[in-house]
């Protein structure tokens, strides 16, 4: 089989699963798994796919997200059973960051069901009216330009405010994470103000935990948050393909699902 036709295959077989491997896709040709990667290597040169650990991956960037409200809807079993595992971490007392993701917004939830004693800083205006009915819990709304599209506020004020504070965790919500583009969001209504303020709760943080969607996964957005070294562990629900997860593994990166969360 000439390369061109092996490149075709590729793309096509992409294009079904989102995912190929090195060593099925060797067997599938009869060449070696050295001639594989050098065919992924030219077709990454080509823009047309973007090589992980052991194979690659199908992906486009997403310039925007939906607003607050409709993406709030959207994978909400899928956020709430993340949201669980944080109870794997935070301790009474402690001290966490949560950004205006509206999975922030189901980490609240579990929060206030499961602890009495803890201090949040946010500047999700959601978040802050989820909790307004825990009196034990301090809840710090860091302000600044209200987004009523958001339900949050943003802006120099609000860097400025968080600055002054080191907390216990971070729970960092993005839009996408990828083994290659890293750890990234979407434009909201707010602009790139909404990134600024994660960049920012992930560097007063004394442990910044990933905590996303499994659709999640595989996906970069147009703006960067930080890497993947940056946090701890990914957090992320049970519809996560076992493969993915290994995958992830493979390249040095912690992923607790709900499965995995006792072993």
């Amino acid at each position: 089989m000439l390369a061109e036709e092996r490149y075709h295959r590729i793309l096509e077989l992409l294009r079904k699963e989102r995912a190929v491997k090195v060593a099925p896709l060797a067997e599938l040709f009869g060449v070696s798994a050295e001639t594989i990667r050098r065919d992924l290597d030219y077709l990454e040169r080509e823009g047309c796919l973007k090589k992980v650990y052991g194979g690659a991956i199908l992906e486009q960037v997403d310039t925007g997200v939906p607003q607050f409200r409709e993406r709030e809807q959207q994978f909400q079993q899928n956020k709430l059973e993340a949201a669980e595992l944080v109870c794997r971490f935070v301790r009474e007392g402690d001290s966490i960051a949560l950004d205006a993701g509206t999975t922030s917004l189901a980490i609240a939830r579990v929060l206030k069901r499961q602890y009495e004693r803890l201090t949040i800083f946010t500047h999700s205006i959601a978040v802050v009216n989820e909790l307004m009915d825990k009196p034990s819990f301090t809840v710090v709304l860091a302000g600044g330009v209200v987004h009523p599209e958001e339900v949050s506020a943003s802006g120099a004020f609000c860097l400025e405010h968080l600055r002054q504070y080191h907390v216990n965790f971070y729970f960092l919500t993005p839009s996408g994470v990828s083994l290659h583009a890293g750890i990234t969001s979407g434009i909201t209504s707010c602009g790139f103000a909404d990134v600024e303020v994660q960049r920012t709760m992930a560097d007063i943080a004394g442990r910044t935990i990933v905590l996303c969607s499994s659709s999640c996964f595989d996906k970069v957005c147009l703006l960067k948050v930080c890497d993947l070294i940056r946090a701890e562990c990914i957090l992320t629900d049970s519809r996560l393909p076992a493969e993915i997860r290994r995958e992830y593994e493979a390249a040095g990166v912690v992923v607790i699902t709900p499965e995995t969360a006792g072993a």
